[in-house]
């Protein structure tokens, strides 16, 4: 067996890889984030086992199905020890993970609070590399929901020492609008393009942190800022921005964060995040058409 740490998003997490088939080299994205010693003293966010020999039978009862950059994956509850228990830690989730194609690349199970999973991987190595990285992404965001952290589908720029967070359904223009902050705005960069990290730390600072996973995009970086703002956008004929009331930044941030809205710890422990991020990190709607005036606007608002 072969222990590999990770630190993302200030957390640490360790996979096994039990068997020689198996390797760090199926998560080339992780890369900048793998420690080069086990961490002493610190805390693991979760355990994940990868053994290709462990092939659990039991399927359980569909209970939803989790969007992963569209690709859904069903998610199972297990059946449990007892019937009547229903919130404690004796049921396990299931989830299959598949790519596009319907093709199963991984199956993963997980303890009830995700501090503890197995994976089992199918396919060839783009299969695996894909089942690997989503069952890893899926119990990074569940086993941190009640730790003031939450994985969001954004994309986020830093200018100036702090990130903003661009916000909306798939197709919005996120990419688009932060694309043309590094062409206009100097002495922008782009921390992460679709699955950023957002953590209220110790110190009561909210900051934004690059991620192994990114979408299409491939930008992997290890690195953080204290949060300047984050923008909900919309496409319009026209360029309009307006600071977000709570209740207007609420509807903003929970449909970008990735939850099971079934499971109390994690949608409770996000909702939580989301209402104390809302009182240290304005929001801001933006009606905007894809060109410089639009990014200009949303700068000089968010940054002022």
């Amino acid at each position: 067996m072969t222990k590999t740490y990770y630190r993302v998003g200030r957390h640490i997490y360790c996979i096994n890889f039990i068997d020689d088939k198996n390797s760090s080299a199926l998560l080339p994205s992780s890369e900048p984030f793998k420690l080069e010693e086990a961490p002493v003293g610190e805390p693991l966010l979760f355990e994940l086992n990868v053994d290709d020999s462990w092939r659990p039978q039991q399927k359980g009862t569909e209970i939803g199905q989790f969007d992963c950059g569209g690709n859904n994956h069903g998610v199972y509850r297990l059946q449990m020890d007892s019937p009547e228990e229903t919130e404690g830690k004796n049921f396990v989730y299931q989830i299959v993970v598949s790519d596009i194609y319907k093709h199963q690349c991984s199956l993963l199970q997980a303890s009830s609070d995700f501090s503890v999973g197995h994976v089992c991987l199918n396919g060839d190595n783009n299969m695996r590399t894909f089942g690997l990285n989503n069952a890893l992404m899926m119990m990074y965001a569940f086993a941190s929901a009640d730790k003031q952290t939450v994985l969001m589908h954004a994309s986020v720029v830093r200018k100036d020492g702090k990130g903003y967070l661009c916000l909306g359904v798939s197709g919005t223009g996120k990419s688009t609008h932060t694309s043309n902050w590094l062409k206009y705005i100097p002495n922008t960069d782009l921390m992460n393009d679709d699955n950023p990290i957002v953590r209220i730390c110790d110190d009561g600072i909210a900051r934004v942190f690059g991620s192994p996973w990114s979408g299409k995009t491939p930008c992997y970086r290890n690195v953080e800022a204290p949060i300047g703002g984050f923008l909900q956008l919309k496409q319009a004929p026209y360029n309009k921005i307006h600071r977000q009331s709570t209740i207007e930044g609420f509807a903003s941030l929970l449909p970008s964060c990735s939850v099971m809205k079934w499971d109390r710890r994690d949608y409770v422990g996000t909702c939580d995040t989301v209402a104390k991020l809302l009182a240290l990190v304005p929001t801001y709607f933006l009606e905007n058409l894809p060109n410089e005036e639009a990014c200009r606007l949303s700068y000089e608002t968010m940054a002022r």
